[in-house]
């Protein structure tokens, strides 16, 4: 929860957001939507851990969406500051779309147990593993090979204490061992700069959060062109919350569907309210800390501990003490607990369609880096010409089309390929119709929501449907055979229950 905060505060500074603007407005309101949803599922576990009679009952991890906050600053408000050269019309455009990431986070709530119903666990969970395997764990462990002297002890300490199990001197835990470790290898080799802790401190003052109604009326007037790709980004939102409630209850910790995710959606919306740009999420690590042995006060602490910070104006401070690669091993280990978690608990047979269903994030997260890269060189994937990179074996058109909407066509992908390994060929086939609906009308496979936006996409789905039927409806000599024993060995068992009746 603290660590992603930071590094989302950390992306304002490198668009250069002026502090005023980011540790007065933006970080108070993000913090209380932090806070105060730690807090809550702090209190929705204890009430758990009474009700069943356990001490071991896990919280639910809670906080910022990881791809969420790259989104807002690179492709919501740097784009407006670039047309406008107003940073408070770019803050309040980001208010806005945080906006409307809550609201339809909210509606997600109600339709999430009906999704949780019909998608295959295995789709749930795998989906999972991409986002954590891309996402969560590839930036970490850039920046941590970036600095290998301090990322790769600090990461062995973890592992070695939550992996391995590793008794520490003192007992203390893991976590804090290796962020003291990393400090004081970062600032005992210069890493770190005396002068930004002199800055942080200077400007030190309290910053309590307060409402942004004409900032988030103003700012609906820039939304118009990121308004369609903000629909299935929150949508993204909801069903990673969804795979996270999967995953805790894989875990042994049973949550209601429906409230837990009201909370990130109706939190979203009041952060929002005050001048938050940043959509909150159920995360993604539920089993990772409950092995940990977080349980109830991880939660309580981070919710209270992310408030107080904030509040107080400590956030600029501890940002320019603690080297935020002694905190990324944290997310490297969560993402392994993920994915352990997803392959241990699937049926062998249908590991081929979670490795399938990984590709979606890959794809998605390397047409984020081509894209960083060109727009750091000033120029675009399309004045470059998608043929010629495709030349060069860049294939950033499919791969482009392939991860729209990742977690939807990963989970969606997995779905269709588990009933057909089970040999369920019509319901496979059914669901390969949805999905050609969904890409049809842009909710995946696309970059915009609209009539036939993904129509490419859509009509690979209906031939796969049409393969799907035709399993279905062709029956092999030797299956009609097989089919003709198994009918005669259910008649005889019939006829002889029957007699000795």
């Amino acid at each position: 929860m603290l660590t992603n905060f930071l590094a989302a505060i950390g992306l304002l500074a490198t668009i250069n957001m002026p502090s005023a603007i980011v540790y007065g407005n933006i970080v108070p309101g993000a913090a209380i939507s932090i806070g105060l949803g730690g807090i809550i599922f702090a209190v929705q576990a204890r009430r758990a851990s009474i009700k069943r009679g356990v001490s071991n009952v896990t919280a639910m991890p809670y906080g910022l969406s990881v791809p969420h906050y790259f989104i807002v600053a690179f492709g919501v408000m740097l784009p407006v500051y670039a047309q406008t050269q107003d940073w408070m019309l770019a803050w309040a455009t980001g208010i806005a779309w945080n906006f409307v990431q809550g609201i339809i986070m909210t509606i997600g709530a109600f339709v999430g147990p009906y999704i949780q119903k019909y998608i295959p666990r295995s789709a749930l969970l795998g989906s999972l593993t991409g986002l954590a395997l891309t996402y969560i764990a590839m930036n970490p462990m850039g920046e941590i090979f970036s600095t290998p002297y301090i990322g790769m002890l600090t990461l062995v300490i973890v592992l070695g204490g939550w992996i391995a199990h590793k008794k520490l001197p003192g007992n203390i835990p893991a976590g804090l061992l290796a962020i003291v470790i990393g400090m004081l290898l970062a600032w005992g080799t210069g890493y770190m700069d005396v002068a930004a802790v002199q800055s942080a401190a200077s400007g030190f003052s309290i910053s309590l959060p307060s409402f942004a109604i004409s900032q988030l009326v103003q700012g609906f007037a820039y939304l118009s062109p990121f308004l369609a790709a903000a629909i299935p980004l929150a949508i993204y939102d909801f069903l990673e919350s969804l795979d996270n409630i999967e995953s805790a209850e894989v875990g042994g910790d049973k949550y209601p569907t429906g409230l837990s995710l009201l909370v990130p959606g109706l939190l979203t919306i009041f952060g929002s309210l005050l001048g938050s740009v940043f959509p909150t999420i159920l995360y993604i690590g539920h089993p990772g800390w409950k092995a940990a042995g977080a349980r109830v006060g991880y939660s309580m602490a981070t919710g209270i501990g992310v408030l107080v910070l904030a509040f107080v104006g400590l956030m600029p401070l501890v940002m320019s003490v603690i080297p935020l690669v002694a905190l990324l091993p944290i997310l490297v280990y969560i993402s392994m607990s993920i994915g352990t978690q997803a392959f241990s608990t699937a049926k062998s047979k249908h590991i081929p369609a979670m490795i399938l269903g990984l590709l979606p994030f890959i794809a998605s997260f390397v047409t984020l880096q081509v894209d960083n890269a060109l727009t750091a060189a000033g120029t675009s994937a399309g004045e470059v010409g998608l043929s010629l990179l495709k030349d060069n074996g860049v294939y950033y058109e499919g791969w482009n089309t392939l991860g729209a909407s990742d977690i939807l066509v990963s989970m969606m992908l997995i779905s269709i390929v588990i009933y057909l390994v089970e040999r369920n060929f019509k319901t496979a086939a059914v669901y390969a119709l949805i999905t050609a609906a969904l890409s049809y009308f842009g909710f995946i496979h696309a970059g915009e929501i609209g009539l036939g936006t993904g129509a490419s996409a859509a009509l690979g789905y209906l031939t796969m449907s049409a393969g799907l039927m035709f399993f279905h409806l062709y029956k092999h000599p030797e299956e009609k055979a097989a089919l003709e024993l198994e009918s005669k060995a259910v008649v005889e068992a019939d006829e002889s229950f029957e007699a000795n009746s």
